[in-house]
């Protein structure tokens, strides 16, 4: 028999537990369906999940069809649990996604696509509640295509056989030309189209009154496969608990060969461990039967093992993997009197297993135990089960934002470790990454100058510790290191000396590069009646958000955009008053941006890096035969290593063999660059800008460590383009332009909008409008571009010269221009010169990356 694993999930109040129990009953499993509002539902076996109303903990059922066996978990809804639903996704085959036919796609339904895409998790669409009477299936229909996908399909019935296998064989091609050539669509094509996630099922009914479960059941039964075994035993951990006795249950779904009681477990998370399974269960409900041996496929709990974690794979797929959602909120628990803090602490550490996005820290100096928290639901389920469980009546503060620190320029940290007998140095390449991205380590360092065994000890220690900012002490994301180099003593260097030097290269590269403090966000969707959509826009505005243009239907408007958790975090308050009840507000974390008060943060956080003794950005060396403190600062110049790259316009050359000092990909090479400047200080004397010797340097790096550190466009760069310049320079343009000036000005924006939303920086396109009479310019918006037409008098290449001059003070700067006095100019205000051919090779790198990804994208 078929055997796959489904999970349910939804925004909360879709209706999710309702079709679980109706799915239950409809399989036989059930004699008589339960209710959430009767508190009984079958799935729902916490006291406080029945006294709530809302699923709180994951949940296992087993069901048979006519020719599949099925692992039903039951997923929260509410958003504060987001992170046991998505540790529930590492295990699932298939996913049934309810959608509340009154509401529609919601913001969490969004965060809840993203997040089954993100895993390749094939998706069935339930629209619930259709036996109301505001519901319209073709609507919805439309709905779901527009904000889910066009592979959005109704399977409900397929009265009409031939539209139902048109609308599937327009979403495959292959499928199409058989379709066109007279074959029916199979079974087997449909299943097919399900897995590669094509095609999105979609069923409308009512779970209450069990309206359009048949179909839904019948579908998952005709229409999935069961994914292919393993011959190797491996199993993904998904959940930890305890039972009513007290043991520890270890819940994992196995992905490949068997598992059998009293066999041994390893894991390579601890230094190593081995433990032997007692007994395996099979959950339904509150209730299980043991078995002998799980196979492949099987979803069940283990008892016997206490190292396992959330996440932790077992087998032929060990590692973890990393979660997309995170608290946004830290609390500090407050103990009851006479409650011992050590005692609760290794209570809360249990606890930790369960979940291990609480994020337990404690506080020495304060004895305070911190927690980070979705929400306030969260917040009060967690201190009742604190009291079930321990019998402490704790309290908690009104909780705190998590910020995070990142950095918007590269730096290179060293650290060095040397006290009497001990010896390692390192040094790290800090280099900004994508927003979202989290650390990501690598190594440039070649094993003839350091041991490919030190390196791996090096890249294990960046990814063991939480390293924290120089703002304000806030955890670093966002950033990729490299290992550059490093070198160790043959008798005195000893694990523990790399990990010293390791975490303060990490700190001393931090205390010199530009870090940016970092808050979350969350994407909102505020309903309201139509007479108050102008306070509510006032009030985003108030509150740093920012939204798009209102929807209106029916006498409410709609309001969707971004805001700082910090400042909408209790707006829902205010809606409920100024609506009178009548307004919804409904908020998703969506990330985290740059902090909209940093300054007010840092100078409330008052910290001091240079003197967190914790997390020190100094070195030891060794002098005389005794270990003495330098200063971060301090460090470069007595290391004992070069690893030859420079970001500063440093004094030291690299040292690169000759055949790596290769010219531009352009042909503007150092020479051309050295008889540049020559030029230009014989005409207008010396260069006393520093920008010219940053724009060599710049060079330098680029060319000897070209496979090492590409330069990286920020969010803040500028590039300014000279229009005319640029259109008259390439052969293409250049022709339109013969013919129509205009129509080569569009060409030209529509290149540069393309160009621009790969490499992400600030691009202003200036056109020459000097001769205009009376002419007194433009600054127009097109296509995301910013596109100056100068006024009378004055040429682009003015305009570009004092924009050039204001910009280089604390941007990046790069002028695209052919125009060689331009250029000189430019150069010596400390921006960097870009001829029309090097644009135009970037500009074609740009679309070669625009069409691989929308090849990708087809392919899925």
């Amino acid at each position: 028999m078929k055997r796959i694993v489904v999970g349910i999930l939804a925004h909360v109040d879709a209706g999710k537990t309702t079709l679980a129990e109706a799915m239950l009953y409809r399989a036989g499993v059930l004699r008589r369906l339960g209710r959430v509002d009767h508190r009984d539902a079958f799935l729902d076996t916490a006291a406080l999940e029945r006294e709530r109303g809302i699923t709180i903990f994951s949940k296992q059922a087993v069901f048979d069809l006519a020719g599949t066996s099925v692992t039903l978990l039951d997923t929260p809804g509410h958003v504060d649990f987001s992170a046991e639903m998505e540790r529930t996704l590492q295990v699932l085959d298939y996913a049934v996604l309810v959608i509340s036919g009154t509401d529609g796609v919601q913001a969490h339904t969004h965060t809840l696509w993203r997040l089954l895409a993100r895993h390749q998790i094939p998706v069935v669409v339930f629209v619930n509640k259709m036996d109301l009477a505001s519901t319209e299936r073709a609507g919805l229909l439309a709905e779901l295509k527009k904000q889910l996908g066009e592979g959005c399909v109704d399977f409900n019935g397929n009265a009409v056989r031939q539209a139902f296998e048109e609308s599937l064989a327009v979403c495959d091609e292959t499928l199409l030309e058989r379709y066109l050539d007279g074959q029916a669509v199979r079974d087997k094509d449909i299943a097919a189209l399900i897995r590669t996630r094509t095609v999105f099922p979609c069923y409308f009914g009512s779970a209450l009154h069990l309206q359009g479960v048949e179909d839904l059941l019948d579908g998952l039964d005709r229409y999935t496969d069961m994914p292919a075994d393993g011959a190797a035993f491996g199993a993904r951990v998904f959940k930890v608990a305890r039972d009513e006795q007290g043991n520890r249950l270890t819940y994992l779904k196995l992905t490949g060969g068997t598992l059998r009681v009293r066999e041994v477990v390893s894991g390579s998370e601890d230094g190593g461990w081995q433990e032997k399974v007692n007994q395996l269960r099979i959950y339904s409900g509150m209730k299980y039967r043991t078995v002998e041996t799980a196979e492949c496929g099987m979803v069940c709990a283990a008892t016997g093992l206490t190292h396992t974690m959330p996440g932790m794979g077992l087998g032929s797929v060990a590692g973890a993997l990393s979660p997309a959602l995170e608290p946004v909120l830290t609390y500090r628990m407050r103990l009851p009197d006479g409650c011992d803090p050590h005692v609760m602490l290794q209570n809360m550490r249990l606890l930790e297993e369960e979940d291990p996005q609480l994020r337990v820290s404690w506080n020495e100096a304060s004895a305070e135990i911190h927690l980070q928290l979705m929400g306030e639901v969260q917040l009060e389920i967690l201190a009742r089960l604190i009291e079930e469980r321990f019998g402490a009546a704790v309290q908690f503060d009104t909780g705190r934002i998590v910020y995070k620190e990142t950095i918007a320029s590269p730096a290179v940290g060293i650290g060095h470790f040397e006290p009497l007998r001990h010896y390692a140095e390192v040094h790290l390449l800090l280099e900004p990454g994508e927003r979202g991205s989290g650390l990501v380590f690598a190594s440039a360092c070649p094993t003839d100058v350091l041991d490919l065994n030190w390196q791996r000890l090096i890249l294990t220690h960046l990814g063991e510790k939480t390293h924290i900012g120089v703002l304000t002490g806030a955890p670093v994301t966002d950033m990729k290191i490299t290992l550059l180099t490093g070198r160790a003593h043959v008798k005195h260097t000893e694990g523990g000396d790399f990990r010293e030097a390791t975490y303060r290269a990490v700190r001393q590269g931090l205390m010199q590069a530009d870090s940016i403090l970092l808050e979350p966000y969350y994407a909102f969707r505020l309903e309201v009646p139509e007479s108050c959509i102008g306070r509510a826009m006032s009030d985003i505005q108030r509150l740093d958000g920012s939204f798009e243009i209102p929807e209106s239907k029916d006498g409410r408007a709609v309001l969707t955009g971004k805001a700082p958790v910090s400042t909408l975090r209790d707006y829902w308050t205010e809606v409920a008053a100024y609506t009178r009840g009548e307004g919804r507000l409904s908020c998703e974390l969506s990330g985290y941006e740059p902090c909209h008060n940093a300054a007010e943060v840092i100078a409330a956080a008052a910290y001091d890096a240079a003197h967190d003794v914790e997390n020190t950005p100094d070195s030891v060396f060794c002098s005389h035969g005794a270990g003495h403190v330098v200063k971060w600062d301090e460090v470069p110049a007595q290391a004992h290593l070069d690893s030859g790259l420079r970001l500063g316009g440093g004094k030291e050359q690299t040292d690169t063999p000759p055949a790596r000092q290769t010219r531009s990909r352009a042909g503007s090479g150092l020479e051309e660059d050295a008889e540049l400047r020559a030029l230009f200080e014989r005409t207008y004397g010396p260069i006393k800008d520093r920008g010219f010797e940053a724009f060599q340097q710049s060079r330098r790096k680029s060319a000897t460590l070209e496979q090492l550190y590409v330069t990286r466009i920020r969010a803040e760069d500028y590039l300014l383009v000279d229009g005319y310049n640029i259109i008259f320079s390439w052969d293409e343009l250049h022709d339109i332009a013969a013919g129509d000036i205009n129509a080569a000005r569009e060409a030209l924006l529509n290149l540069l909008s393309d160009y621009q939303s790969v490499r992400k920086c600030h691009l202003i396109v200036v056109f020459d409008a000097y001769k205009v009479k009376g002419g007194v310019g433009s600054v127009e918006k097109l296509h995301g571009l910013d596109v100056v037409y100068t006024k009378e008098a004055e040429t682009a290449d003015m305009y570009i010269e004092q924009a050039s001059y204001d910009l280089s003070r604390k941007h990046r700067v790069r002028v695209a221009t052919s125009d060689g006095m331009e250029q000189m100019i430019i150069l010596g205000h400390g921006a960097e010169r870009m001829s029309a051919t090097e644009l135009k090779w970037e500009v074609q790198q740009a679309s070669e990356h625009i069409q691989s990804v929308l090849r990708e994208m087809k392919n899925r």
